[in-house]
């Protein structure tokens, strides 16, 4: 099929807001607004579709290489297609980590074909050992990360800061003091309290979150904040981009939607890290999105298997998040009148990939043909055993959504369809 007639659609990119039709034609979009030319396939919109650019997700797991009982990497895409995203960031605790020009290209190499671009993310330190750093640049990565654990070495890190000044690679920190968490499996607070389970103490992850920024400073680097949880690593990260530093930062739906009330089931899928937090928490993750502090929505997309997370006191830390990160934010910002499409689009699609120096795909004439075809009032219900990732471990298991991605489109190519 070489070419695909999208009518009565309305067109949202960071640029435009506007009805109208798109044709895709060899690969690009070959023409917008009101189009007459025959195409190979003709989809109406009857003005209630929306035609949106891909998703990017800068931050995931794909268990792949090692741990692929969980997740691998085609059925990680697969999972990223029908959630509408086609770019993702994989975090490197993997088995092998990445922290080496083979493991990187044995993971770009299996993603080839797919429609998803996969970019892993290298070790800060060798191994995710946390004692010594390696030529980064070398291994061909545009992001290094220890994430699933803290460069515990302040010095360590401040010197790796100090490197991506010459190599131009972005930092993502994992704000957690371990000695902080000491078991910890849940928000440390009131309902840790009544049932008795060690609770994670916030701070853990704003002290972390504080030296970053301190390091940061010292080094005049880049630094960007993982799964932002907490009102006070917010305030620390607002109060610093006022003064100029050069931090950013992401946070996940299941933030600025649920509370540690969830834990009351005993359900380890409820289980993250960070963990779920109070309300007032909850409500500084919203205003955070809000206001502008937030750069950049993910998912931390981490799949368990069912047995893996049958046990709420011994169960691994993560929740799979691809499938409904696009439906979460429509549900909670646009319907609600809080959040345009276009800035959804900021969030989800134009900054992340600005913040690694990619191209920001845009609905103009000329442009390739990456974009997602969306129902922005389509509710259903999540149900675990319908996601296309090879686990099921969702926090929004029996959520009902309005809005969904029907179709997912690169180069011009179908690659997802409901």
């Amino acid at each position: 099929m070489n070419s695909i007639l999208l009518k009565n659609v309305r067109i949202v990119d960071t640029e435009t807001d506007a009805t109208g039709d798109l044709l895709v034609k060899d690969g690009k979009i070959a023409a917008t607004g009101s189009v007459s030319e025959a195409a190979d396939r003709v989809i109406d919109g009857k003005g209630k579709l929306t035609v949106m650019p891909p998703l990017f997700d800068m931050h995931v797991h794909f268990r792949d290489p090692g741990l692929t009982h969980k997740e691998d990497i085609l059925t990680g895409c697969a999972a990223a297609l029908a959630g509408g995203v086609t770019g993702v960031v994989c975090m490197p605790n993997t088995k092998p980590p990445i922290d080496s020009r083979e493991t990187v290209e044995y993971i770009t190499k299996k993603a080839e074909g797919t429609g998803v671009e996969v970019y892993p993310a290298g070790c800060v330190t060798k191994g995710m050992q946390g004692k010594e750093l390696y030529d980064h640049a070398s291994i061909g990565v545009r992001i290094i990360s220890d994430d699933g654990r803290p460069v515990e070495n302040a010095e360590l890190l401040r010197q790796a800061m100090l490197e991506t000044n010459k190599n131009g690679l972005l930092i993502a920190s994992h704000c957690e003091d371990l000695n902080i968490i000491n078991g910890g499996i849940m928000n440390s607070g009131a309902v840790s309290a009544e049932l008795g389970v060690k609770g994670m103490d916030r701070a853990s992850e704003d002290s972390i979150t504080a030296r970053e920024i301190a390091l940061a400073m010292s080094a005049d680097a880049r630094i960007h904040i993982c799964h932002v949880s907490t009102r006070g690593s917010l305030d620390f990260i607002r109060e610093a981009k006022a003064r100029g530093v050069k931090v950013t930062c992401e946070t996940c739906p299941h933030y600025f939607m649920y509370t540690d009330e969830k834990l009351r089931s005993l359900d380890a899928d409820y289980r993250m890290n960070p963990p779920l937090r109070t309300e007032d928490d909850r409500r500084a993750v919203e205003e955070a999105v809000l206001d502008g502090t937030i750069d950049c929505i993910v998912t931390d997309h981490a799949p368990h298997a069912a047995e893996e997370k049958a046990d709420f006191y011994k169960a691994p830390n993560g929740v799979v998040g691809l499938e409904t990160s696009l439906a979460a934010m429509l549900t909670h910002f646009y319907h609600s009148g809080k959040l345009t499409l276009g800035r959804i689009v900021e969030l989800m699609s134009a900054e992340p990939r600005r913040l690694l120096g990619l191209d920001v795909p845009m609905l103009k004439e000329g442009a390739k043909a990456d974009l997602i075809l969306v129902d922005p009032d389509e509710e259903w219900v999540v149900v675990p055993d319908e996601l296309h990732s090879k686990s099921h471990n969702t926090v929004f298991k029996g959520e009902r959504f309005k809005g969904r991605n029907l179709m997912t489109v690169t180069d011009g190519i179908i690659r997802f369809e409901r």
